[in-house]
């Protein structure tokens, strides 16, 4: 068989190329931005209850309720919310079973990371978390000592932490809740405590305690968006810009009790 000729060689690329630029063309514009302006509404989708970030209660309901209450205001929109019992239990957006019909952007405990970021596209951090300890006077070492943890239902590596405390010797008292590990603490009941970093630093910022970072992989906390929805993004990461500039995330974590957190602790 003869070789095709070159010019049609070049034809059947350049047709490649046009459908390729063809497909591109008839794309559907990207009008995410327009239907929250339209609408009036930034949907919301948040945990049921994620202390400090959602607490369920009127008066202060919670840090990221609260931003992006703030964020929707400057956007001149309303916030409506969609509250997902599933989220807060893990770290795993896909485990949330949450669609675009029901929210443009989530919160409450949306980790900016690559697993995350291979289903949803986030905003910046705004926050960070992971296992932290509280104490009136961090010590030096956990062996013997009567340490509290309290888990929660955040998504953080529980193996290493377990691992951490076995290899520290602590004497290890698991609590239920966030409110009984502070009163084991208030009580002196327990000497440290172990929790989620967010619901550490409340508990430290209440009682007039220490916090610090466990030395354990830590997360940042952002909030989440559709991917392609690029307009949308666009216009939240320059409110979000706006606020932090007026000091707003800051504002928050006062509001909230939320102390400041040492570098990482060292345990002997």
């Amino acid at each position: 068989m003869s070789e095709r000729p070159r010019w049609v060689s070049d034809l059947v690329t350049l047709a490649g190329i046009a459908g390729l630029f063809g497909a591109v063309y008839l794309l559907p514009p990207d009008t995410s931005l327009a239907e929250v302006e339209r609408a009036g509404a930034l949907r919301v989708c948040l945990p049921v209850r994620y202390p400090p970030l959602v607490t369920g209660d009127n008066d202060a309901p919670g840090v990221d309720v609260e931003y992006l209450a703030a964020i929707a205001k400057r956007l001149g929109v309303k916030m409506v919310v969609d509250a997902n019992a599933a989220m807060g239990r893990d770290f795993d957006p896909r485990s949330w079973h949450v669609t675009r019909s029901q929210c443009q952007v989530l919160g409450g405990g949306v980790v900016a990371s690559d697993a995350t970021r291979s289903f949803l596209d986030t905003t910046a951090p705004h926050l960070e978390t992971g296992w932290a300890v509280v104490a009136p006077e961090l010590p030096s070492s956990l062996q013997n000592v009567t340490v509290g943890v309290h888990t929660g239902l955040a998504g953080l590596d529980r193996l290493g932490l377990s691992a951490l405390l076995r290899a520290s010797k602590a004497r290890v008292e698991i609590m239920a809740s966030a409110e009984a590990l502070a009163e084991a603490l208030r009580s002196g009941r327990v000497a440290v405590g172990v929790a989620e970093a967010l619901t550490a630093r409340r508990i430290a910022g209440t009682l007039g305690l220490r916090a610090a970072w466990m030395p354990l992989p830590r997360y940042p906390l952002a909030l989440g968006l559709w991917k392609g929805d690029l307009t949308l993004k666009r216009r939240l990461s320059q409110v979000i810009a706006e606020l932090d500039a007026e000091g707003v995330p800051r504002t928050l974590a006062e509001r909230y009790r939320i102390a400041p957190i040492d570098a990482t602790a060292r345990f002997q």
